[in-house]
């Protein structure tokens, strides 16, 4: 966006990502170092203007991009024009604003900014909303989020959506901006003055300046003979042994370079190396690594986006560009991991006294109960509070899973049926189901309903158990199958009952399970019945039913009598596989 200085034909550029919100700017704000400030500054402003300059000076960006940091500024006294509405506006500088990010140059937007609602605040500037909440928002300023544009002329009552797109198409109609993407790459200082970490290979030579260590001389390696003194400087510039070389080059004596690489470098590129890390040649073979690579899943906390994930993009990006790579992401696919919580819903800390020790949990109920409730307790990305109840009713889950394996042992050498009939196809119903259910939302981390259709499949287990006469192989099978799902949840209590079944080491040594698409339907259905949207009865029909027979059988029922006696039915609503909703007159 373009706003000219008033007096003057003086111009410059503001880069925002929130367009909707240009008629609220109330001042500007400049980088104390930007080269505009000594043009717009009047001579009446240009000493206090100096000493803010050299005051700045002294700060480190990390301090001037604080926060925290109590806001600080000067008026140059100068004015600018904003461009959508012609509109005089105060020129200020301030520390909080970086010549390096974006133009150096800030429209103040104070409702709708929190930099911008402190400065104004401390200063006395104008705050003028522009941006309401929809319904049902939080409506305090300074306000953030998209919203409703109101007092923005002919975009009042548009999304902040739509109104970013249109307002831009004016400035660019009227020549005074653009749509552009800013990246915020900056330099990245990758030395450090510590031992650990990959040694820089560069060497320093009076004659010949900065010499990188030929390629056929690397890795270069740590020295063993360091002394740590607490100094702040490299351990590595005290060790005669390491610093003292000869320049590749012309053979004279040369200096190392004393530090070493962050270790950020190191866990960029780790997983290039995982898979094949014993190649003494190189540091990985390109056509073994694009078979391997990329990472189909990368599992971490959110704190990694912003670092670790980055460097490593840049990395892998880097070597295709230089011809050692095929693919062009890393990894691809992330998920964070949720918090779990203290029982009393609030992180966990030493200081509220909830902290959850596995110790003593895993003393009582063994690791795989454990292990188990943090699966099926919580939702992977989300968390959620401890529970003992929770971690109780997991124990009795498992323990049923024995008791059952112990119940098959018992009658396994007793006479049974070889039939197919209506209790086993409701058996092949739910371990097929339970086998594309548990396979499915595996892939996609949800372990925990992952794990409910185990416990679907162990209640049908136990239901067909009860029967008088069973087909004790298919219910044999039945069992394999639940344990094999159960593994990578339950690693030791599976392979004990897999061992107590009879079967040969080990349980994960055999193939996961297949599910049969024929076996997922079903001669019978059960559909809810509601009357005016309140689920009443249940009612079992044919899966290949039309609406009319559904309809039929919904109102025949004999549950239906009691429900609708003396009631007018407006009409029947069908959901064909889900429910049958009757409506009736109040």
């Amino acid at each position: 966006v373009e706003f000219s200085v008033d007096g003057s034909d003086i111009t410059f550029k503001v880069f925002t990502t929130r367009a909707d919100t240009l008629y609220g700017v109330t001042y500007v704000v400049l980088a104390p170092e930007s080269e505009i400030t000594d043009l717009v500054t009047t001579e009446e402003y240009r000493q206090q203007v100096e000493e803010y300059k050299q005051f700045a000076k002294k700060q480190t960006e990390i301090e001037r991009m604080s926060t925290v940091k109590e806001k600080t500024g000067v008026f140059t006294g100068g004015y600018a024009i904003n461009p959508v509405n012609n509109e005089k506006i105060p020129i200020w500088i301030s520390d909080y604003v970086l010549a390096g990010y974006g133009t150096g140059c800030v429209m103040a937007v104070p409702a709708h900014d929190e930099r911008d609602f402190e400065f104004a605040q401390k200063f006395n500037l104008p705050i003028r909303r522009v941006i309401s909440g929809r319904d049902g928002m939080p409506d305090e300023l300074p306000f953030i989020e998209d919203g409703i544009l109101v007092d923005s002329m002919e975009f009042s009552g548009m999304t902040s959506e739509q109104a970013r797109d249109e307002i831009v198409k004016k400035l660019e109609k009227e020549g005074k901006g653009e749509k552009k993407v800013n990246y915020r790459l900056r330099d990245w200082l990758v030395s450090r003055q510590r031992y650990w970490g990959a040694p820089i290979p560069i060497v320093y030579c009076e004659g010949c300046g900065t010499v990188p260590v030929p390629e056929e001389q690397l890795p270069v390696e740590l020295p063993y003979d360091v002394e740590f003194t607490p100094d702040g400087e490299s351990p590595l510039a005290k060790c005669e042994s390491y610093i003292n070389t000869v320049c590749p080059k012309c053979g004279k004596p040369a200096k190392r370079d004393p530090d070493t690489l962050d270790t950020f470098v190191c866990s960029s590129w780790y997983f290039l190396r995982y898979p094949d890390n014993r190649n003494d040649n190189e540091p990985f073979n390109r056509e073994w690594i694009n078979r391997l690579l990329p990472v189909d899943k990368y599992v971490g906390g959110a704190e990694h986006a912003s670092m670790h994930l980055l460097y490593a993009r840049f990395f892998t990006k880097a070597l295709r560009d230089m011809g050692y790579l095929d693919f062009d992401e890393p990894f691809l696919s992330l998920v964070h991991q949720g918090t779990i919580l203290g029982p009393d819903g609030a992180r966990m800390s030493k200081s509220r006294g909830n902290t959850i020790s596995p110790d003593e949990y895993i003393e009582e109920y063994g690791s795989d109960v454990f292990r188990l409730y943090l699966a099926f307790g919580f939702a992977y990305t989300e968390g959620g509070p401890w529970s003992d109840e929770g971690i109780k009713a997991i124990s009795r889950f498992v323990n049923r899973v024995e008791r059952l394996v112990e119940s098959f042992l018992n009658a396994r050498d007793k006479a049974g049926t070889d039939r197919f009939g209506a209790d086993e196809k409701e058996l092949a119903y739910v371990r097929n189901t339970a086998i594309k259910s548990v396979t499915e939302d595996a892939d996609k981390f949800q372990f925990n309903t992952s794990i409910a259709r185990l416990m679907e499949l162990t209640n049908a287990l136990y239901k067909y158990e009860a029967l008088d006469s069973k087909n004790r192989k298919y219910m044999e099978k039945t069992i394999r199958d639940l344990l094999v799902m159960l593994s990578p949840f339950a690693p030791h209590f599976a392979e004990e009952m897999w061992e107590k079944m009879g079967y040969e080491y080990s349980i994960f040594n055999q193939k996961w399970p297949q599910y049969d698409p024929e076996a997922l339907k079903r001669d019978m259905v059960e559909l809810a019945v509601q009357i005016n949207g309140q689920v009443k009865y249940k009612i079992e029909v044919s899966a290949s039913a039309d609406n009319k027979e559904i309809e039929e059988a919904a109102l025949n029922d004999e549950k239906a009598a009691v429900y609708l006696k003396d009631r007018e039915i407006v009409r029947v609503i069908v959901v064909k596989g889900r429910l049958v909703n009757i409506v009736v007159k109040k």
